[in-house]
Formats: C-alpha cells, sequence, structure tokens
C-alpha cells in the first residue's frame, strides 16, 4: 500500500467529533499566532508608521492654513496641532529665519539650533519631493525622535519651511505589557476554547453517531431501525432520507419474499400438475389414445404457463434495469386495439366473457407497438380475472386533442381506496385474484415499467362492489427520451 493510501485509511478512522474538536483548536491556536505575530512582531514599525504619518497630516493642515490665516490665529492653530499631536513645530522664513516656533515636548531638536535648521533646510530643498523624513536619536533623552520637513508655498519659489519633530516613544515597556496581557488573554481563552470545541464537537457529532449506528441496523437487515437527526438542518434532512431509505427497504423486503411466495406457488402447481399427468401416461393411459391426449395436452397447458411465467420475470427484469430500449414506429391505434381485442374470441367462446370494444375515429400514434401492445394485452387479460360473474369487460378508445386515451372496466368488486396505491406494484396480488385464466400476477408491473419508459400517464378508478376502470394515455407526439429508444 502507498504512503498516501496509508494516511486517507488513518484519516478516514479518525471519529468526527475528534476532527471537528482538532479543527476548531487549530484555529484557535491559528488566530492567536496571527495576534501574537502583528502586535509583536510589527507594533514598533506599525507605529513609526502610523507617527510619521500624522506629522505628514499635520504638515498639511499647517500648510493650508499657512496660505488662509493672518499671524495671530495661525500662531493659535500650530499651537493646537502640536497640543493634540506631541509635536514641536518650527516655521521658518525663505531665509531660513524663525516666524513661529511652538515647543510642546519640552526638549526638541530643532528649536535654537540654527546650523541645524540650516542643514535642514537645505536637505529639503536638495531633496526629490522637497520633504525629509529623519529617524535620530536625542543625545539627552536618549529617546528616537522623527524629524519632518517640508516647503511652505510654491516648490519653485517657496515662502518658508515646515519642521516638525516628534518624539517615538520606546515601545519596548508596552510591548511588554501586550505581552504580558496577551499570555494571560491566550490561557484563558485557549482552556475556553478547548471546552467550547469539545461541546461543539460533540454536538455536531452525535446526531451523526447515531445515525450511522441506526444504519448499521438496517444494513443487517433490521427494519425497526429509528434515524433520529436532532441538532441542526443537514442532520435532520439525512434522518430524513434514511427514514425514507428503511421505508423502502422494508417494502422492496417484504415485496421480495411475497415475489418468493408467488411464484413459489405459481411453479409449484403446474410442477405438480406435470408430474402428475407423466405418472398417469406412464402407468395408466399410455396405450389409451384418448386419455394419453387429454393428459398430454394438460401438461402442453401447465408448460405454457411454465413459460408464461418466466418471460414475465424477464420481461419486466429487463424493464426495469434499462436494459430493453424503445422501438418506436407510427401505427393505427383503432386497428390494434381491435387486433388485440380479437385474440381473445377463443377465450370468450369457450369461458363465456363478453369483451365489448368502443372504438373511436382511427388515430396514428407514434411509440413502441409491441410493448404498448403488450400493457393492452395485459391490461384486458387482468380485466378478465377480475371481472364480475356477468363476465364482461369493456375497452374504449377516446381520442383527445394532445393524445389517445385507453380505457379498460371490468364489473369485479372493486379496489379498496388503500390498496389503489400498490396495485401497480411489483408482485402485488389483489385477495380476489383468480387462477381460472393464464396469469402471472406481473401483469400490472409491466404495464408500470413500459408506461413510465413512454412517459405516459396512467392510473385506475375504482368502486367499491361495482368494478375498476385502468387507463393511460398516449401522447400525440413522443414524450419519451431519445435515450430510451434505440
Amino acid at each position: 500500500m502507498k504512503l498516501t493510501e496509508k494516511i486517507r485509511s488513518a484519516n478516514n478512522r479518525i471519529p468526527l467529533k475528534f476532527k471537528v474538536w482538532m479543527y476548531f483548536v487549530l484555529f484557535t491556536i491559528m488566530v492567536f499566532v496571527l495576534l501574537w505575530t502583528f502586535q509583536i512582531l510589527f507594533l514598533e514599525n506599525f507605529y513609526e508608521k502610523s507617527k510619521t504619518k500624522s506629522a505628514s497630516d499635520s504638515a498639511a493642515r499647517i500648510s493650508d492654513a499657512y496660505d488662509e490665516l493672518n499671524s495671530s490665529d495661525f500662531s493659535s492653530y500650530i499651537l493646537e496641532i502640536s497640543r493634540e499631536n506631541d509635536l514641536c513645530i518650527e516655521v521658518l522664513d525663505k531665509f531660513g529665519r524663525t516666524r513661529y516656533s511652538v515647543e510642546a515636548l519640552g526638549d526638541c531638536l530643532i528649536h535654537g539650533r540654527q546650523n541645524k535648521i540650516d542643514m535642514y533646510r537645505r536637505a529639503i530643498d536638495e531633496s526629490y519631493d522637497k520633504t525629509i523624513r529623519y529617524k535620530m536619536k536625542n543625545p539627552r533623552s536618549g529617546y528616537d525622535m522623527l524629524l519632518y520637513g517640508c516647503q511652505l508655498g510654491d516648490p519653485d519659489d517657496p515662502e518658508g519651511y515646515l519642521l516638525i519633530n516628534s518624539v517615538l516613544v520606546p515601545v519596548g515597556s508596552t510591548v511588554s505589557i501586550i505581552k504580558q496581557q496577551l499570555m494571560i488573554i491566550t490561557v484563558v481563552l485557549v482552556v475556553i476554547a478547548f471546552f467550547i470545541s469539545l461541546y461543539l464537537s460533540r454536538r455536531i457529532a452525535q446526531p451523526i453517531a447515531g445515525i450511522t449506528r441506526s444504519a448499521e441496523k438496517l444494513a443487517q437487515g433490521d427494519f425497526s431501525a429509528r434515524f433520529d437527526g436532532r441538532g441542526y438542518y443537514e442532520a435532520n434532512k439525512l434522518a430524513a432520507t434514511l427514514t425514507y431509505a428503511e421505508k423502502e427497504l422494508s417494502r422492496v423486503d417484504t415485496m421480495q419474499r411475497d415475489l418468493i411466495a408467488n411464484v413459489s406457488h405459481d411453479l409449484r402447481t403446474p410442477l405438480t400438475m406435470l408430474k402428475a399427468y407423466a405418472e398417469m401416461i406412464r402407468d395408466l393411459s399410455g396405450d389409451n389414445p384418448v386419455k394419453r391426449n387429454e393428459h398430454l395436452e394438460i401438461i402442453i397447458n401447465e408448460t405454457d404457463r411454465l413459460a408464461l411465467l418466466v418471460n414475465d420475470i424477464l420481461d419486466l427484469s429487463k424493464l426495469e434495469s434499462g436494459k430493453q430500449k424503445l422501438n418506436p414506429s407510427e401505427f393505427e391505434i383503432r386497428a390494434k386495439l381491435s387486433e388485440i381485442i380479437d385474440r381473445f374470441k377463443g377465450l370468450s367462446d369457450k369461458k363465456g366473457y363478453t369483451i365489448t370494444f368502443t372504438p373511436d375515429s382511427e388515430r396514428t400514434v407514434y411509440c413502441d407497438v409491441v410493448k404498448i401492445e403488450q400493457v393492452i394485452y395485459n391490461l384486458i387479460n387482468n380485466a378478465i380475472n377480475y371481472t364480475g360473474a356477468d363476465k364482461k369487460v369493456f375497452v374504449r378508445q377516446i381520442n383527445q386533442n394532445d393524445g389517445v386515451l385507453i380505457e379498460v372496466e371490468d364489473t369485479g368488486d372493486g379496489i379498496e381506496e388503500d390498496k389503489i396505491k400498490l396495485i401497480f406494484d411489483k408482485y402485488y396480488r389483489s385477495e380476489n385474484h383468480k387462477r381460472e385464466v393464464v396469469g402471472t400476477g406481473l401483469g400490472l408491473s409491466i404495464v408500470k415499467a413500459v408506461l413510465k419508459m413512454h412517459n405516459y400517464d396512467y392510473g385506475v378508478r375504482s368502486t367499491i362492489g361495482k368494478g375498476s376502470v385502468f387507463w393511460f394515455k398516449i401522447n400525440e407526439k413522443s414524450s419519451f427520451s431519445s435515450d430510451d429508444a434505440q
């Protein structure tokens, strides 16, 4: 096994609760790492940039006020700015002589130092953007100082110069205090995050774990398992989906057991008769041509019944697996109905059944003629099986604007309301089923599968004591997918 596969396999064995807790803890650690990084490593750099910007903004304000205010107002204005931002401000004329001076720090690098002022003024004139930004150390206090200088007025013919001096307060002690605070905050929040993440991981994982345990029971065939998704929307939806799947699986399991019982019953009877009559031919009627032919006729009929049952099972399996494709073509529906009904003439004459056909005008339809013929045949055969004592069956063709409606009606006992939704299900058999007419109990399941392949509407109307009407509608235009056609 490759290394990646081993890692993936190991990850798949990690419980969801632990993963959620681990992700939450990692997120908390990442937040604190970022906080420590920006607060400790970049604090000094950020502070210097902030002080430089403050000096630059103050210089811009003073430069604007220099052109607009009179001498008295201007002096008051720079004094206000100096106090607000802890700045030393020196305003010079174009010859470098002091016009306004404000000392807010008590220990400036510019006030009273004419030689340095001249040096700064020349540096401003020689700079590219007529601005200087110096960081220097105060020889007396040892503090770092920021010096910002610029021209006043027109750069080509400046009216004066502006020098601003600001102390860069040592951030070492501040950083030490912040470290202590962050350490306390980090410890407290890590402890809180640990318990919160533990609670949330259990809260999130508990519904999934419960659903997983129920799913394992369901996988072992326990259809009494219950899915509880209390907790959040996705878990509730998953639980509802699995509950629905459980009901469907239980239903399919029941139908499969019914299938085995029904098929076993349908196979056992003809097989028993085949064996019995074969033994009778061997032991009794072998030399009697009349008896022998009667017994052979019964064997042939029962063999046909077995072949029909096997064919129906195979047809239904192919239809539902999607292996059979539609082969649509145009044909006359009225003529096809008449042809199918004529096939039951022998049964009608022999057993006394009456099939009444009420046709409409001829209509050309486009669908799979073989499969639709099978649908009609199965519906008529089903009606014969369940019709009343009068042995009457009615077939109707009703032309409509958007298609042709086919109805097959019997006069039997009808279907209970709660059984109508089951009548087309696989292997479902009515309690009123009769064995006197050839049938397998799978006819309506085949009808449903064929009509669903065509995307045709179908259904049944039934009245207790009066009979049932099975119907389907052939659409005017082909409505089934081209993927279903050959």
